[in-house]
């Protein structure tokens, strides 16, 4: 027995067959342009990409190919003209000719991934601060379309990499003066008055907070963050930064926030992992926790300049 759904699709078919056939085959084809140039375009974009690519050549980074620099401005360019005449935003065009021409995936799971799109659906266009440069990187820029998303990464080499291929992300490049073994000393700063007795980023450095990070590019004090995600630096061996500066700073901007725009969503990923258990814990408080899916935690942390005296933790 057909559902009601069903029906309402084969009406609505239908209809639209017998629309197409009073408008004519030039009506049609004036119709199906967009979808057909966007069409040639992604089989060229996939030809150029068999043919020019080397099979046996090693790639450095899954960004990198062995097109030239003018080969690579082309395609780039190529991607802007379609998506102007598909009208679909060039940050989307770019998210969709990336992961149909690569093999590579986001490091998050569909499900960890829906926690923060959850909260972009509701919030963008906005402003998404992104601690690390990765292969999801093209995605976060294109579902904050509108919005301002920047990248902090630890590795210059790999900021280059990307940037041969997706110029459009904006990213800078970071320093991390601290490293895993310290991170039992550094989860002590969680009751020193230098760290989680300061009213933002700038005072916490000046009163010698060893995880307040240091060097940031002047956009991250420009803007207030809607959205921050802590995905880096890297913290899977002994002499790695970790990510405890990383929590710690975007803590501190949450609670920085100028009053009146509304708090702040934190994320942080592999939280199966020690570090970024404890570190979020602590420093973003479990009384800031919203949900966790799989390895990633979401934190709703309000500014505390909203009110004198507000405790680092609820």
């Amino acid at each position: 027995m057909s559902s009601p759904m069903h029906v309402r699709k084969a009406i609505h078919f239908a209809s639209l067959r017998a629309k197409l056939a009073q408008q004519g085959k030039a009506g049609l084809a004036l119709r199906l342009l967009p979808a057909a140039a966007l069409a040639g375009f992604l089989l060229v974009f996939a030809a150029r990409t068999l043919l020019v690519s080397s099979p046996a050549a090693p790639t450095t980074s899954p960004f990198s190919s062995s097109f030239s620099t003018s080969q690579r401005q082309q395609d780039h360019q190529d991607t802007a003209e379609c998506a102007k005449a598909t009208g679909l935003p060039l940050p989307v065009m770019e998210a969709l000719v990336h992961y149909t021409t690569s093999n590579v995936t986001p490091q998050q799971t569909a499900d960890e991934i829906g926690v923060s799109l959850r909260v972009l659906q509701r919030r963008a266009p906005c402003n998404f601060l992104v601690f690390g440069l990765g292969h999801d990187s093209p995605m976060w820029a294109a579902l904050n379309h509108g919005g301002r998303t920047v990248f902090l990464e630890e590795d210059a080499s790999w900021i280059a990499a990307v940037r041969s291929t997706h110029p459009a992300l904006e990213s800078y490049h970071v320093a991390y003066d601290t490293v895993l073994t310290d991170a039992d000393s550094l989860l002590q700063l969680r009751d020193h008055p230098a760290c989680v007795a300061q009213p933002d980023l700038t005072a916490a450095a000046e009163a010698s907070c060893r995880l307040a990070l240091r060097g940031l590019p002047p956009v991250f004090r420009e803007l207030e963050w809607d959205l921050i995600m802590v995905d880096a630096p890297t913290g899977w061996t002994p002499q790695a930064p970790g990510r405890m500066g990383a929590i710690y700073t975007a803590g501190m901007a949450a609670r920085a926030r100028r009053p009146g725009d509304g708090p702040t969503d934190v994320f942080v990923h592999d939280v199966d992992r020690p570090v970024e258990d404890a570190f979020s814990k602590a420093f973003l408080c479990e009384g800031y926790l919203a949900e966790q899916v799989g390895r990633i935690r979401h934190f709703v942390i309000p500014s505390h300049r909203e009110k004198d005296g507000t405790p680092f933790c609820p």
